[in-house]
């Protein structure tokens, strides 16, 4: 809980830049809906460079018998599009604690969902080692094993847990309004988890929760793998040269941080694929624009070029790199303190 209370701004960071979409043709207008950014106007340039933004005289008018006084024009934020400009420009824009739209549904997901991974992937581990035999190095477990469990550990969080929370979070996330404005406060679509999931479901079909559940599943299911196979690798090597049975607290977290960010750089495309699907409202008789994997990444790759496919990805590291080591030192020091209980045997 500490650590998502600390690191999320880094993600909301990240949902940003993965839902910018770097293209000449693209306008963004002054809506209504808090799901359109304000105050924006795109230039020709490529896909690869840093875009400048300017205010934009919106073409699209209210019609000439009606008469509505001008909402003002959000200030002019002239900021990078990297980690510190995103977050910068949602500050000014939107104010602090913008950036810590979506937490609840983080909150809500969080417990479940590292009981679900640490549960099923020892009982998963468990199950296959007994149905192989004992491995041929004398380990207790094999690098298959502890790879094949932690994909279907990651499995099965993304089905039960992580798709519906995601798709919570990142359209609470993706709502450019002012947290410093009651008015735009009042008018906001999505509030808190709850509330987001009921309308959604409400609106959209309960199927909507699971938006882009085949990205998430194959994130999910590679994140933990790799986690899980290059942690214990490590660990075996440290465990080795020390000539001791467990590692120290210190060496947890730093193994742990290590391992989680290999994870991030091999699946950081399907990442941004899940966000563009999940933030995507569907609307009846129209077909969404992201439909599939293959399909967003070659469209996203069409029109952004390939290294949109990576946006995200120094807020992603930053957050996934420190939360996964604190996971792994805690998971460590619990399961020590249980097995010194007899509680696994």
């Amino acid at each position: 809980m500490v650590e998502s209370s600390v690191c999320h701004p880094l993600d909301t960071i990240k949902t940003r830049m993965q839902l910018r979409r770097q293209q000449c043709t693209i306008q963004a207008v002054r809506a209504r809906s808090s799901l359109h950014e304000p105050g924006m106007n795109t230039r020709s340039y490529s896909s690869l460079a840093e875009p400048k933004f300017t205010p934009l005289h919106s073409s699209l008018s209210e019609p000439s018998n009606i008469h509505k006084p001008h909402a003002p024009t959000p200030p002019v934020v002239t900021a990078s599009l990297g980690p510190i400009g995103t977050a910068r420009r949602i500050i000014q824009r939107e104010g602090f604690f913008s950036l810590y739209k979506g937490l609840t549904a983080v909150y809500a997901g969080i417990i479940p969902k590292m009981a679900i991974r640490f549960l099923t992937f020892e009982q998963y581990r468990e199950s296959m080692q007994k149905a192989l035999g004992p491995p041929d190095n004398g380990d207790q477990y094999s690098v298959s094993v502890n790879f094949s469990a932690g994909l279907a550990s990651g499995l099965t969080e993304a089905i039960l847990i992580v798709t519906p929370a995601e798709v919570c979070k990142i359209r609470m996330q993706a709502q450019y309004h002012s947290m410093m404005d009651p008015t735009q406060l009042s008018r906001r679509k999505y509030t808190n988890v709850f509330q987001t999931a009921f309308r959604i479901v409400k609106e959209e079909g309960i199927r909507s929760l699971y938006n882009g559940l085949y990205p998430t599943m194959l994130r999910q299911g590679c994140n933990q793998a790799v986690n899980f196979t290059t942690y214990n690798i490590f660990k075996k090597k440290v465990c080795e040269i020390q000539g001791k049975k467990e590692l120290d607290h210190w060496q947890s977290l730093a193994l742990g941080g290590i391992s989680g960010g290999f994870g991030p750089m091999v699946n950081n495309p399907l990442d941004v694929v899940k966000t563009r699907m999940q933030k995507q409202v569907k609307s009846p008789g129209k077909e969404n624009k992201y439909r599939g994997i293959a399909q967003s990444i070659r469209l996203i790759y069409k029109e952004e070029g390939l290294f949109a496919l990576w946006k995200g990805i120094t807020p992603r590291l930053m957050r996934i790199i420190p939360g996964q080591a604190i996971t792994f030192m805690t998971y460590e020091a619990v399961s020590s303190a249980c097995e010194k209980r007899g509680w696994f045997q």
